[in-house]
């Protein structure tokens, strides 16, 4: 087998963005790009990025396609004290799981907040409520965890949290990686009409590397992503003599 034509494995993730809030434009999603580097950093590569709103029918519906057509599934959003935050209840319908609230969970979240000088109350209580079977994520910044069930991972929407649970699953191994994505880019000093033919033409040539070419006021970038580096440096090599570099 040579090294262009060599196994790899090829391990993929979608994402669902779960909140009003980012479709109404109140809040900038910063959780896709964060997620979309750590995976790449294990092997995993995320193909889709869906948002949805607290619709709980709507949650169902994305979850089950997608945790039927990547490898696992990561959420963002909707599981914290208050009304609106329907995540939980909707993963757990998703697959017919049952509710119930877990006692260590209840009793961290106790003492957070009692050493915070406040009391347990109904919202509070209700981010112990987890499904049946699932996995427990930690989350080292305000206690209340994210969690895993089948392939999907249902974690906070708040960037600092969302980063703390996916780093706490990578830590524990409870997420699995394949081969990894290598990449290199190049700007020239030309506009992207100007090169599109021969572009098209090394696609053609090189079809295990995705050629990505974004215009730039005055200038092209361009992109070479692939799971075999010898070829992505047979491309920027071929990419360089097309126009000076920028």
């Amino acid at each position: 087998m040579t090294e262009s034509t060599k196994e790899v494995k090829i391990v993929t993730a979608a994402f669902l963005i779960i909140g009003n809030e980012i479709l109404s434009g109140k809040t900038q999603d910063t959780n896709l790009q964060n997620l979309s580097k750590n995976l790449n950093k294990i092997g995993i590569r995320l193909s889709q990025a869906r948002v949805v709103l607290d619709i709980e029918e709507d949650i169902i519906f994305a979850v089950r396609e997608l945790c039927a057509k990547y490898n696992y599934v990561f959420t963002s959003g909707g599981i914290g004290p208050t009304h609106d935050d329907i995540t939980t209840n909707a993963i757990a319908k998703a697959f017919g799981a049952q509710l119930y609230s877990d006692d260590y969970v209840y009793s961290l979240l106790e003492t957070y907040y009692k050493n915070r000088g406040d009391a347990m109350n109904e919202g509070r209580a209700k981010m112990a409520i987890v499904p049946q079977g699932c996995t427990l994520i930690e989350n080292e910044i305000s206690t209340a965890p994210g969690f895993a069930l089948k392939n999907v991972f249902v974690f906070a929407g708040i960037p600092r949290i969302f980063n703390a649970m996916l780093n706490a699953a990578i830590a524990k191994n409870y997420i699995s990686g394949g081969s990894v994505m290598h990449s290199q880019t190049v700007e020239l000093d030309i506009l992207e009409s100007v090169i599109a033919k021969q572009l098209s033409d090394l696609q053609v040539k090189y079809p295990l590397v995705e050629i990505g070419s974004y215009p730039q006021i005055g200038y092209t970038q361009i992109v070479a992503t692939s799971y075999y580096p010898h070829l992505i440096n047979e491309v920027i090599a071929l990419i360089k003599t097309l126009a000076p570099m920028r």
